[in-house]
């Protein structure tokens, strides 16, 4: 059951030239002459792109023109559902690395700056394809062969994506972490995969300090007796002031390279042939729980899918430069690289998006020149709160989009950029995971911004909100769903040879349908979807099911509170109330008054029955190092349970906060 609350009328925030011929008007009108079909906007294209979803990505694979040295049999077998799990475009030979390089000119691919740099580092596409080659023939030297496993633990920088397309290049499997994971962290993904190959850095800086990296990476190594070799980057300091000793097998990286040099000549990059559905990037699920499932995913759905994205939702060409603001450990940066295969530059960022000041990432717009600034919707609600205003400080003539994952993107967000950063550009609040590398639902260049929505379900996702009873629902929430296979699935879980983990993680609540474990609500009007948290953290009380986000877009637009925390608790009767934690702004404290003022706003915004049983202050709230917020942790640590994972926090020692609280105790 859903509960009554009053609807708003959407709030049109932007809307695209009418005159303009996007890259999506384009698409839609090859379909058209190709079908001889009259689909005459975004929706119409939508629907098609779901229901002959073969045909479809084939068009997708054409209007892209994907590099391979042999084409498909079959796209895909229409007969299997998507839990069966088809593979797609079988028989094909293709490379990942080949796509990205496919450029080999001196336009800048990549501009990479960093906290404490005032330099910004640049690779033209020929020096990057020079130095992928180098990469490569060491890598070969050393025993590196189609299948094994090459690492980093390392930051976002050039040689993260020079060192990830030297291994995909042959045919190895990339996976990384960041330096801001611990030791626990790393070795709990990294273990599972057994790499035989680790690159990694003497030292970061992040938020004005030096943190030295070396001892971390010395437990990691010695935890990892599959490793052949250690590769380590003087990124802080200079080479003779680093000490390596005690690390085994270790040596640095200009020494590596040199094993892959004749001399000065680079040598010739080549490309191993490979399967569309061959194993490109390992990922992992985000351990606040339990262990992390590794997911592995393909080459060519990874491609497929991102350049559908970029080049027809995202209308990219060329001349777009792109920053998405990420690590190497989460799937945005896995996302940003692929804009290489477009010919587009990317910008890497390594430190604190709020060091030396909040407005870095505005200089860099300027200074660079960037068109689509990425990040996290948490950023956007600091700079809200700190004040800050580009709109009067920054050119920001480049810029036309700005996108947004990691958690909902909160109503006031949007009108916080539309009325202090820029009026006219496209802002993408995107959904999708690393589950799935990509998206489910974003931007898309074609259609209007309605405020506090995602734009549209992405081409080719046969995205529903279902109920309870399994039935799609339009104008109400429910779990998302796809009810169609498409080509970014998970191929297989690693060391999960039956397929159980994989099955359990999407398959167990609805037979035959891929849940994602998202909370959602499509607009009927619009076609936009609003994100309202993760179902696994759905609240329930009194069989009134709500997500959490609903709760944090009203409490967290009070100036007393900085952040909140919105879980369930259950009694012996599996009745179920609401608690809502509440972290106080700088300055401000817990009142009465303040607890009325939430209870009646969140009456007044939503129902009687969204108001919380409890209202309490906490010191902290836990995240992971991506940025999200954890509450099925704390959920599970109010039934009682003990969290001993602890590796993909940011801020671990908060959870302490939530154990044996004594207004939460006893019969209620």
């Amino acid at each position: 059951m859903d509960c009554d609350r009053p609807k708003e009328r959407p709030v049109l925030m932007w809307r695209p030239d009418p005159n303009r011929v996007t890259k999506m008007d384009k698409f839609r009108e090859r379909v058209n002459n190709k079908f001889n079909l009259k689909l005459e906007c975004y929706n119409d294209l939508f629907r098609w792109s779901i229901e002959n979803y073969a045909e479809f990505w084939e068009e997708v694979w054409i209007f892209c023109d994907i590099l391979h040295s042999k084409i498909y049999d079959q796209v895909v077998d229409m007969s299997k559902n998507i839990a069966e799990i088809p593979q797609w475009f079988q028989g094909c030979r293709m490379n990942y690395a080949e796509n990205m390089l496919r450029y080999r000119d001196d336009r800048v691919a990549i501009y990479a700056a960093a906290e404490g740099r005032e330099e910004v580092e640049k690779r033209t596409f020929r020096e990057l394809a020079d130095n992928v080659a180098v990469y490569a023939a060491a890598m070969k030297k050393m025993g590196i062969k189609e299948g094994d496993r090459v690492v980093g633990y390392i930051p976002n920088c050039c040689v993260t994506i020079e060192a990830m397309l030297g291994a995909t290049s042959l045919g190895a499997v990339w996976s990384s972490t960041s330096p801001d994971f611990g030791v626990t962290g790393v070795l709990d993904r990294f273990t599972q995969i057994q790499p035989k190959l680790i690159f990694s850095v003497d030292a970061v800086r992040y938020n004005g300090k030096q943190h030295a990296h070396l001892d971390k990476l010395q437990k990691v190594v010695e935890g990892l007796p599959e490793l052949e070799k250690v590769v380590i980057i003087p990124y802080v300091n200079k080479k003779e002031d680093i000490d390596i000793s005690s690390i085994p097998k270790s040596l640095f990286l200009d020494d590596f390279l040199a094993s892959g040099k004749d001399g000065e000549t680079v040598p010739p990059l080549e490309f191993a042939p490979l399967p569309f559905n061959h194993p490109l990037y390992i990922m992992y699920s985000s351990g606040t729980t339990g262990p992390p499932k590794c997911m592995v995913h393909s080459a060519g759905g990874t491609l497929i899918q991102h350049l559908k994205e970029h080049v027809i939702h995202g209308n990219m060409d060329r001349d777009d430069i792109m920053l998405y603001y990420t690590t190497a450990g989460w799937m945005m940066w896995n996302w940003l690289v692929s804009c290489l295969a477009v010919g587009a530059a990317v910008v890497l960022y390594d430190g604190s998006p709020l060091v030396p000041t909040p407005n870095i990432l505005w200089d860099l717009v300027d200074k660079i020149g960037i068109t689509i600034l990425g990040t996290g919707a948490k950023w956007l609600t600091v700079l809200e709160e700190k004040g800050v205003h580009p709109a009067l400080t920054h050119d920001l003539s480049s810029l036309h989009s700005i996108l947004s994952t990691g958690s909902p993107l909160k109503p006031q967000s949007f009108e916080y950029v539309y009325t202090k950063i820029k009026k006219d550009l496209l802002l993408g609040s995107i959904t999708g995971g690393t589950d799935i590398v990509s998206l489910f639902a974003g931007h898309n260049c074609s259609v209007p911004v309605y405020k506090g929505e995602i734009q549209c379900r992405c081409l080719g996702m046969a995205v529903e909100s279902w109920n309870e009873e399994g039935q799609a629902v339009f104008g109400e929430s429910g779990e998302l769903v796809c009810t169609k296979p498409f080509p970014s699935m998970p191929t297989v879980f690693w060391n999960d040879p039956e397929g159980f983990k994989y099955k359990k993680a999407y398959f167990a609540k609805f037979q035959g349908v891929w849940a994602h474990g998202d909370f959602c609500e499509i607009n009927p009007k619009t076609g936009g979807i609003v994100m309202l948290g993760r179902s696994d953290g759905t609240l329930n009380p009194n069989g009134v099911r709500f997500g959490s986000a609903e709760i944090y877009n009203i409490v967290e637009e009070f100036p007393e509170i900085q952040d909140s925390l919105c879980v369930p608790q259950r009694n012996k009767y599996h009745e179920e109330r609401v608690i809502l934690f509440l972290k106080m702004s700088a300055g401000a404290s817990m009142s009465q008054d303040l607890q009325k003022r939430i209870r009646a706003a969140i009456r007044t915004q939503l129902s009687a029955r969204h108001v919380p049983a409890i209202i309490m202050e906490t010191e902290d709230i836990p995240y992971t190092i991506s940025g999200k917020k954890v509450e099925v942790a704390v959920k599970r640590i109010l039934a009682g349970e003990d969290i001993q994972q602890r590796g993909a926090y940011s801020n671990p020692e908060s959870l302490d906060l939530y154990y044996h609280i004594p207004e939460l105790q006893g019969n209620w």
